[in-house]
């Protein structure tokens, strides 16, 4: 886990993002924190990541990259927009929904499953790259598994299965066709907490798997 400071330099976005992050490690934990003050929290920790990765080129981009890596479970979602106008904005997210990514690979892998416990109920695996100018993450999956079968998916069923079980945004199908990958843009990623914005224009909060409760992601 990487996690630099300033250096002593003096900035207008440290201090500021530090106060975004404290609010939502307590969310992270509890799940008891006002979904108004999170989603206030999410949107100005990334307008002053945004500030932060222009400021800090050469090591904010490659430390998200790095701290990335590992397993997180989905805490809280404002959902996408598309779903934010059918039925208001989703809060804490009721499911065990965790995504994995392994930076060590070439290409980087990535997983996202449902759990009940430890058993992943439906669990998708594919690769993602990484954009270091603007902390884009683009995917998409080859593979998944169904109550421990494996099933290889051709291009683009992933993104109808997740669209369909609400999983996923209807972006990601568009995105697809017009031979693009679906993405996320990330925000922040520490050694607690790690946040983003999907390519459906949701904002999404996720806490760190602790070592000893992962469950094997990448074959």
């Amino acid at each position: 886990i990487i996690n630099r400071s300033s250096g002593g330099t003096a900035n207008d976005y440290d201090a500021p993002i530090q106060e975004s992050l404290e609010l939502l490690y307590r969310t992270a934990e509890t799940k008891a924190e006002d979904p108004d003050e999170v989603f206030l929290a999410l949107s100005d920790l990334e307008k002053l990541m945004k500030k932060k990765r222009k400021a800090e080129p050469s090591t904010t981009p490659a430390d998200m990259l790095a701290n990335l890596d590992g397993n997180w479970r989905l805490v809280f979602t404002t959902g996408t927009a598309e779903k934010q106008k059918k039925s208001g904005k989703v809060n804490y997210f009721p499911l065990n929904a965790q995504q994995g990514f392994d930076t060590s690979t070439n290409p980087m892998k990535i997983s996202n499953g449902i759990y009940l416990g430890d058993f992943a109920v439906l669990k998708f695996f594919g690769d993602f790259d990484f954009n270091q100018s603007n902390c884009k993450v683009e995917f998409d999956f080859d593979e998944i598994v169904v109550l421990g079968f494996k099933i290889a998916l051709p291009k683009g069923k992933a993104a109808e299965i997740g669209s369909t079980l609400e999983l996923g945004s209807s972006n990601n199908v568009d995105l697809i066709e017009n031979d693009k990958r679906p993405f996320f843009n990330w925000i922040s990623a520490d050694e607690q907490i790690a946040t983003a914005r999907g390519g459906g224009g949701g904002l999404a909060l996720w806490k760190r798997v602790v070592e000893d409760d992962e469950v094997e992601d990448f074959e």
